[in-house]
């Protein structure tokens, strides 16, 4: 009496099932996680662009002192810089910094202004004056920190606001 031999064999590899159940976790993370990496680029950009504007209100500062006057330009600082100053100076620009049209000798106000594919950044423009007043441009708008003398009224073009993207959010305290 013969005997009948039943051969199983598994096949090697993956089930379509398989293949898809992974192609759908990786579509998943990825639709997670590139808006958040994008926020953290446009982020660190915004904090380029603060230490650039930081570093020529300090360079503003050192001209007053030894002149009794402000710059009224970023060229005229004597420092090599270009009007205006861009942020990085590499190949891609992504903020451009200025001092603010209208900026006298006995003041200054300087500006971050958004370039290329930072313009899709939410925050605006950047501003920062000689008393330490930060602000933030929204089309015609300005949102004003809480710091600084002078911080609230109107704004030349402008209207004063609290609502929106805050100060705090994008740029930090």
């Amino acid at each position: 009496m013969g005997t009948i031999a039943v051969i199983t064999s598994r096949t090697k590899g993956f089930t379509l099932i398989e293949l898809m159940i992974v192609v759908s976790i990786i579509a998943i993370l990825v639709v997670v996680a590139f808006p958040s990496y994008q926020s953290y680029v446009l982020k660190s950009h915004r904090t380029a662009a603060i230490n650039a504007l930081l570093y020529i209100a300090g360079q503003e500062a050192n001209y007053y002192n030894a002149n009794n006057v402000y710059a009224t330009s970023i060229a005229g600082l004597g420092l090599g810089y270009t009007d205006p100053y861009t942020v990085p100076s590499a190949s891609t620009t992504y903020y451009k910094v200025a001092v603010q049209a209208g900026s006298t000798s006995s003041a200054f106000t300087l500006q971050a202004v958004p370039q290329g594919a930072q313009t899709s950044d939410t925050c605006g423009t950047y501003a920062y004056t000689n008393l330490g007043v930060k602000m933030l441009y929204s089309g015609t708008s300005v949102t004003y920190s809480n710091t600084g003398a002078g911080n609230q009224g109107s704004v030349p073009g402008g209207t004063v606001t609290t609502s929106g993207t805050t100060l705090s959010t994008c740029w930090g305290n």
